[in-house]
């Protein structure tokens, strides 16, 4: 999962959507240099990945791109997925999306503390309603590009896009019937806490 399916995910409280976002940019252990509700939604954002990418249905929809993109066919789903999430919002949350994301971008900017790249990003972020222009299948084209950038080995994302075009239809249902195991997986982990 990318950015906005994690900020839909872990919880609606101001800390929970900074660590929803904190943890694609706070690596290794945590060990208090975050505030506790912070750090327990890094947790959780760890815990849904390993959930998404141990799921038969994303292995299965791993499988439908063509082997020699297979190996990062993880980062095109986790695009798409938000792309499916800000599509087709309405079906998964009962709170409009441009409101979403409003308060996730008040919540960023009111927070002096980001991870220092986020702190960079967060800004660009909230201009460029990163998190509702998912909503234009256009717009990954930007997203996939700027993820090759930062890759080892640029170009490794080429023809990506054009995949993703070719299996849209059959992604879309794989994200169909994962998105809601996903938010029954997530709803059990925050009933345990």
């Amino acid at each position: 999962m990318n950015y906005l399916a994690h900020l839909h995910l872990g919880g609606d409280a101001p800390a929970q959507l900074l660590g929803s976002l904190y943890g694609d940019f706070v690596k290794g252990p945590l060990a208090g240099q975050w505030p506790a509700e912070i750090e327990a939604a890094i947790r959780l954002h760890r815990r849904i990945d390993v959930f998404t990418d141990s799921h038969p249905l994303q292995m299965q929809a791993r499988a439908r791109f063509a082997a020699e993109r297979r190996r990062y066919s993880g980062i095109l789903l986790d695009i798409f997925f938000d792309h499916c999430l800000a599509r087709h919002w309405a079906d998964y949350a009962s709170e409009p999306l441009p409101h979403f994301t409003g308060r996730v971008y008040q919540v960023l900017a009111a927070e002096p503390r980001l991870p220092e790249r986020l702190a960079l990003i967060a800004p660009r972020m909230a201009a460029q309603d990163w998190l509702g222009s998912y909503r234009e299948f256009a717009v990954l084209e930007q997203v996939v590009a700027g993820i090759d950038r930062r890759l080892s080995r640029p170009g490794l994302l080429a023809g990506g896009l054009d995949e993703l075009e070719r299996l849209y239809q059959p992604l879309l249902e794989d994200f169909r019937q994962f998105y809601p195991e996903l938010q029954a997986y997530v709803a059990r982990e925050h009933a345990g806490r």
